[in-house]
């Protein structure tokens, strides 16, 4: 049991990695562009779907590393199932149509957690750059 949590911790910490590069990112794009935020409500919410489609996007990637690992210890008989179950358990909406063998469950409700965690942080980040547009927006202009 131990062994599998500590291949679980290692795949929350790639995931990690992969969403604090990919905010990192980000973040530095949006910080340019928030600059030029007064240019109107399309240019915003044009911003907006971009940042929405890239976040979506970083989950997607951390999906794919569960997802090969599962396929990889034979957890799941294919890669197509096991990106759906993967899918399922990071976002938490967990059907239970398909289920890991009792060797690797724990594995899965630790891809669960770190689904939550990831997924709130980018709720957070989003959250963040709708209040900086809207600050920079409501700034009044010096002349």
């Amino acid at each position: 049991m131990l062994s599998k949590l500590l291949i679980a911790w290692s795949l929350t910490a790639l995931c990690v990695i992969v969403h604090a590069m990919g905010m990192t990112a980000l973040l530095r794009w949006v910080n340019q562009a928030v600059a030029r935020v007064g240019a109107g409500f399309w240019f915003s919410t044009w911003l907006l779907v971009r940042t929405a489609g890239w976040i979506i996007l970083l989950h997607l990637i951390e999906i794919a590393i569960w997802a090969f690992f599962y396929t990889w210890k034979h957890g799941m008989p294919d890669l197509q199932s096991a990106f759906y179950f993967s899918a399922v358990t990071y976002t938490t909406t967990g059907y239970g149509d398909l289920l890991l063998p009792n060797e690797w469950r724990l594995v899965g409700g630790v891809e669960a957690l770190t689904g939550i965690l990831m997924c709130g942080w980018s709720a957070a980040f989003f959250f963040a750059v709708f209040s900086r547009m809207n600050e920079t927006r409501s700034k009044p202009e010096r002349t």
